[in-house]
């Protein structure tokens, strides 16, 4: 048996998604052609309260065009500490838009508006802000998530400034089923919202950027430009939009797991915050982290060594509770001698 909780990115498409994928209409995209393309466009802007979407095949291209779109070369983009467009980006902010990005303190992932203010440049000896973006779930924090109250202040602080926002939402349908309410109560708030099929929601492929006709009108152009223009890509559509429907419905049981997981890690005496355990993620301190996720491996469990003394697990629904046993097994096991 094998147990791969490196990340929720590792499914594998079942029959049913198989099957979806076989039978898609397809069409031309580049065209805006593809029929399978276009309904999982509509349907992910509808779900999350916009007037349009664009399919791309990545969560950083989906983030990276609408930077591009939203901000002026040599313009500050405001971020939490730890945010994902940094951090595991590539610099392509930088490359591609010509922007900086500006942190902002973030306890678990979560800036306080007032700082999201203050961090806000006007003067004409310093960089412009030109756009506030926040993460929800917050990757690196531990998968948690922005609470609702925070959503509206930062809201209110970019409508008072004038300043666009925009959401890397690649695990929100996670923070909206902890939050236990519909994911446009989230999203609303925002300007633009990127949303990854392949996170959690168990697609292949693929993210959705979704936000006004307009922008999306803008935002074709530098898809176009990062090399995003896919032919027939209904096939990847129709599996992305099984992962749309069917998806959310199983967050719960994977938030359900992460938290036993991490109940039987400190047990087990390993150092682990369990106030960042909000959704499918696991950060636990591990003693000389690579050697025992090596070890793990070897008897079947998987699991990402993030640094010296950090281990990320991550639950995703092709994680059974026979599984999740099997691996609390292993990696609670006594350390060999």
């Amino acid at each position: 048996m094998i147990v791969d909780l490196r990340s929720d990115t590792v499914t594998v498409p079942d029959e049913a998604m198989r099957r979806a994928m076989i039978e898609a209409p397809v069409g031309d995209d580049v065209y805006g052609e593809d029929p399978s393309v276009n309904e999982l466009q509509q349907e992910a802007a509808r779900l999350l309260g916009f007037e349009a979407g664009l399919f791309m095949p990545s969560g950083t291209m989906t983030n990276q065009v609408a930077i591009a779109v939203h901000t002026r070369r040599g313009e500050e983009v405001i971020v939490p500490e730890g945010a994902h467009v940094y951090e595991w980006e590539l610099g392509m902010m930088a490359t591609f838009s010509g922007v900086v990005p500006r942190f902002v303190h973030a306890p678990l992932g979560v800036p306080d508006p007032a700082d999201l203010r203050a961090a806000i440049r006007r003067s004409i000896h310093q960089s412009p802000t030109g756009l506030i973006s926040l993460e929800n779930t917050h990757n690196k924090a531990g998968g948690t998530v922005l609470p609702l109250d925070v959503i509206a202040g930062a809201r209110e602080v970019a409508t008072s400034e004038g300043l666009p926002l925009h959401l890397d939402g690649a695990r929100v349908m996670n923070a909206a089923a902890a939050l236990n309410v519909p994911v446009s109560d989230i999203t609303r708030h925002f300007d633009s919202v990127s949303l990854c099929l392949s996170k959690g929601l168990g697609a292949p492929v693929g993210s959705v950027l979704v936000g006004s006709k307009k922008f999306v009108g803008q935002a074709h152009r530098y898809r176009k430009m990062m090399g995003g223009g896919m032919r027939q890509a209904g096939v990847l559509a129709a599996a992305g939009l099984v992962a749309l429907r069917d998806g959310p419905k199983r967050l719960g049981e994977d938030h359900r797991r992460a938290r036993a997981l991490a109940s039987s890690l400190v047990n087990a005496g390993y150092a682990v915050d369990l106030a960042s355990v909000q959704t499918n993620m696991v950060y636990a301190t591990v003693p000389d982290a690579a050697r025992r996720a090596s070890e793990w491996a070897e008897r079947g469990v998987k699991a990402n060594a993030l640094s010296e003394n950090s281990v990320r697990f991550v639950l995703h629904h092709q994680i059974t509770d026979e599984m999740l046993a099997r691996a609390i097994e292993v990696v609670t096991a006594p350390v060999p001698a």
